[in-house]
């Protein structure tokens, strides 16, 4: 298990085919203010790359772009509705198809309120996961062993808590709802952005 940095872009072929895992670090959580620094992804076979965009970046990245418009690739990511939005407002493309683990949680595990990544990876898969850097300065000229590692981490494990999602899906009937709700994900990001973050705009109200 490896964890590569790259500045700028992802270099050509160091991903094997099929699905990836995807996440994003950015400023802060409004897309429109808070630049994306950092796209985290992983093909799920034991490496991490991290692709780290300086201030100021043209975000010109044409090997990361490939991917993750890449239609025949389905993205994983934990609270997709977030990385959408940052993926396309500076990077230009749509990445998706999409799986998201937190939607998949809370339509399985109803059981509880608690669908945050560290809950469902060690429920789920027993592992351990540190969230100390979720608040850090990812906009720093160099990121330190501590966010690499975390950077690292929030893609290290979609892959199989995909697996184990996806068969409680199936389990309780609900794999179709599911993708629906992944398929509109796009959609929800862009409305998001201009302007309905906080607006339910299938309400009566």
């Amino acid at each position: 298990m490896t964890v590569h940095y790259h500045e700028e872009d992802l270099p050509a072929g160091v991903l094997a085919d099929g699905p990836v895992a995807v996440d994003t670090e950015t400023m802060g959580l409004v897309t429109t203010r808070d630049r994306l620094c950092v796209v985290q992804i992983s093909d799920g076979k034991g490496d991490e790359h991290l692709v780290r965009f300086a201030n100021g970046s043209a975000y010109d990245a044409p090997n990361l772009k490939a991917v993750l418009a890449d239609p025949a690739r389905v993205k994983i990511y934990h609270f997709a509705r977030f990385d959408l939005a940052a993926i396309e407002h500076y990077l230009g493309v749509e990445a998706s198809p999409v799986f998201c683990t937190k939607i998949a949680s809370k339509m399985t595990r109803t059981y509880t309120d608690r669908h945050g990544l560290k809950m469902i990876v060690s429920e789920l898969l027993g592992e351990d996961i540190s969230k100390q850097q979720q608040s850090s300065d990812w906009g720093a000229p160099e990121l330190n062993d501590a966010q690499r590692e975390y950077a690292a981490s929030d893609v290290r494990y979609l892959h199989r808590l995909r697996d184990v999602l996806t068969e409680r899906l199936e389990r309780e009937g609900r794999l179709e709802m599911a993708q629906a709700c992944y398929d509109f994900l796009p959609t929800r990001a862009r409305l998001d952005v201009a302007g309905w973050a906080d607006s339910d705009i299938f309400s009566h109200m």
